[in-house]
């Protein structure tokens, strides 16, 4: 009998099918909300995953404003960002940046920041389309909704 061969097929970009998802992030905490977007645009969802190919799908997320934090992270957790002057580092709170004009940021940078860097990562950050409130312009793709509450319950330990 032969010894069974154990291959591993690789995707190609023009064979990975794309499709299109809707979440809607009202009263979603951002960490656990973000992991489980990371994962949909990367393609690790798929069982044709492949690290050095883009094949993971579109995510629409709207009401991006309305997350969550835990804990004491409203008023606690501090993003930072350097204007590329001397001394010019500047501290924002994620409480005030949810209130601010682009709330939607919190959940981009979550997002961002579990993404590979380099030119994969932007690729798959373009699929990424946040929106503040209810309203968004891809209804023509047909977006599946995502109940992402319902697999947060179901992945909690003792639930």
């Amino acid at each position: 009998m032969k010894a069974l061969m154990k291959t591993t097929k690789s995707a190609k970009p023009r064979e990975v099918e794309k499709k299109w998802h809707l979440i809607d992030a009202d009263g979603l905490v951002v960490g656990r909300l973000a992991t489980i977007v990371a994962n949909i645009l990367r393609g690790k969802h798929k069982p044709s995953f492949t690290p050095h190919v883009d094949c993971g799908d579109h995510v629409i997320i709207i009401n991006a404003g309305k997350v969550k934090f835990t804990g004491k992270k409203l008023a606690d957790k501090v993003y930072y960002k350097h204007t590329g002057y001397a001394g010019g580092i500047k501290e924002i709170t994620a409480g005030k940046v949810l209130e601010g004009r682009f709330p939607e940021r919190v959940l981009e940078k979550a997002v961002e920041r579990m993404i590979p860097r380099g030119p994969l990562g932007r690729d798959q950050m373009r699929a990424l389309h946040l929106y503040a409130s209810a309203e968004h312009p891809h209804g023509g793709q047909n977006p599946e909704v995502l109940d992402v509450a319902a697999m947060n319950r179901k992945n909690k330990v003792g639930a």
